[in-house]
């Protein structure tokens, strides 16, 4: 016996120089581990924590009309809208001539929207059956559920202890010798608390991620023409203004020949020459 006591012991004191490196050093814990286990076996006994997550994609007669009603729907069962986007795009479009200056434009428009919507969750299936009831088919629905019981009793556990160790550190019955390692226990304090709040938020409200869209539509508008060719001038006057760019041309043509009158005089002397050479000397004749 006195044996086993001595080893006892021995373990004991190794434990305690074990703690003392790591930061702080333990003077009185006689009732952590019995407050640990209490706490564990009342924790057991809570209710789950489980998140639901849905989704649905479908097909409805108008994205406008559709995205409004389930807003209404959400705030009526007392949740939120966190994101709604709508968006159109042009699948073809074609361009048809009703004058020089002006076209119609026919084209097919696709439009659909995306919704994360906030919903208590015991209203979750409730709210999903009204939702698919908006649309002319549906394409995909898909609802999980995740128990975060465990991983929320776990945090909880752990917040509790290092709540104790502050607490004892207080009261000096701990003595931490890092003063780093305090604001570090704080701040994984803090962070424990936060993560279970986040939890209890999402087992309180489910998230459903929504996503509906439409048949293409199709819009008539009428628009001016780009080209900047097809803005051009009746015939007439477009005729008349080449019978005055002829005229035009050819006063400048006569102008050209006058401003060159000496080379025309200086070939016209040429010209008479050779007539009098010829005449002169006939035998040059062929």
């Amino acid at each position: 016996m006195k044996t086993k006591a001595i080893i006892l012991l021995a373990g004991v004191a190794l434990l305690a120089a074990c703690k003392g490196k790591q930061g702080y050093e333990f003077v009185n814990n006689k009732s952590n581990a019995a407050d640990t286990t209490a706490m564990a076996t009342d924790s057991t006994g809570s209710s789950p924590k489980l998140i639901k997550t849905a989704e649905i994609s479908f097909k409805v007669k108008s994205v406008q009309k559709t995205g409004d009603t389930i807003a209404a729907l959400t705030a009526r069962y007392n949740g939120m809208v966190m994101h709604h986007q709508m968006t159109s795009g042009i699948n073809n479009s074609q361009d048809i001539h009703i004058s020089d200056d002006s076209l119609m434009r026919i084209s097919a428009i696709n439009t659909s929207a995306d919704m994360n919507v906030k919903i208590p969750s015991e209203k979750l299936e409730l709210f999903m059956n009204q939702v698919s009831h908006l649309g002319l088919y549906i394409t995909a629905r898909k609802m999980d559920i995740e128990d975060k019981s465990l991983e929320y009793l776990s945090a909880k556990l752990k917040v509790h202890n290092r709540q104790e160790l502050v607490a004892q550190q207080k009261k000096g019955k701990i003595t931490i010798k890092d003063p780093s390692a305090v604001l570090w226990l704080k701040d994984d304090l803090v962070d424990g608390q936060i993560g279970n709040q986040q939890i209890d938020q999402s087992v309180k409200y489910s998230m459903v991620t929504l996503n509906f869209y439409q048949s293409n539509t199709i819009l008539k508008e009428m628009i001016a023409n780009d080209d900047p060719a097809a803005y051009q001038l009746p015939f007439a006057e477009r005729l008349l203004m080449a019978f005055a760019n002829g005229w035009f041309m050819f006063t400048a043509f006569i102008i050209g020949l006058a401003n060159l009158w000496m080379l025309l005089l200086f070939g016209l002397g040429l010209w008479m020459l050779f007539k009098m050479y010829k005449k002169r000397y006939p035998v040059l004749k062929a």
